[in-house]
């Protein structure tokens, strides 16, 4: 088996229909260009509006490099712990055992599908949602599954975890925005002071 480097991303800053806003598209374009001087197998999307567009950006940017949808990376709720943190039980409040059942599964074809070393040495860029990435980085540091929901995602935000056989995952950027003015940082996160 051969190290598999994963540049997982949150989408660019949308609107509240899912399309990219203005700020949401410059966010891409600056995370292409970072993503280009790099050696990109491949970019697979969520089937959600904002990722799609995220990739097609990328996309244009990577010459010859596939882009395709992969529906493990739709925006969902990976965990719903049994004992809920007080501060998370306004989120909750609704979630069935369906849900929570779903979204275990979904979280589990995540993981499966690219969570592991792969057998050719693979750079791939998975443009994906908060949760999505949260939940990677939990399973890479082998957190207890409730340690997602502490693990927060800017837009266009780059994530970098190496999987090689025989060792654990390697966590090597997380959530780093070093891409983006300082105008473009902090999209996708609540009010409150920032570094």
């Amino acid at each position: 088996m051969a190290t598999r480097h994963i540049y997982a991303v949150r989408h660019g800053a949308a609107d509240p229909f899912g399309a990219l806003t203005d700020v949401g598209r410059r966010q891409t374009e600056l995370l292409a260009d970072r993503l280009a001087r790099l050696p990109i197998d491949a970019v697979w999307h969520s089937p959600l509006s904002r990722a799609v567009s995220s990739a097609e950006i990328i996309g244009a940017r990577l010459p010859g490099v596939p882009v395709a949808e992969a529906e493990e990376l739709v925006d969902h709720v990976p965990h719903v712990p049994a004992e809920m943190p007080p501060a998370w039980r306004g989120f909750f409040d609704g979630y069935d055992a369906k849900e929570a059942a779903e979204g275990a599964r979904l979280a589990g074809a995540l993981t499966g599908r690219f969570a592991h070393p792969s057998a050719a040495e693979t750079h791939e860029v998975l443009i994906t949602h908060a949760y999505q990435v949260a939940w990677l980085v939990r399973d890479a540091l082998d957190a207890p599954p409730v340690r997602w929901l502490g693990l927060t995602c800017g837009n266009t935000a780059l994530t970098t975890i190496e999987y090689r056989d025989g060792v654990g995952p390697s966590v090597l950027l997380y959530n780093d925005m070093g891409h983006l003015p300082d105008d473009l940082r902090w999209t996708g996160f609540g009010p409150g002071v920032r570094p």
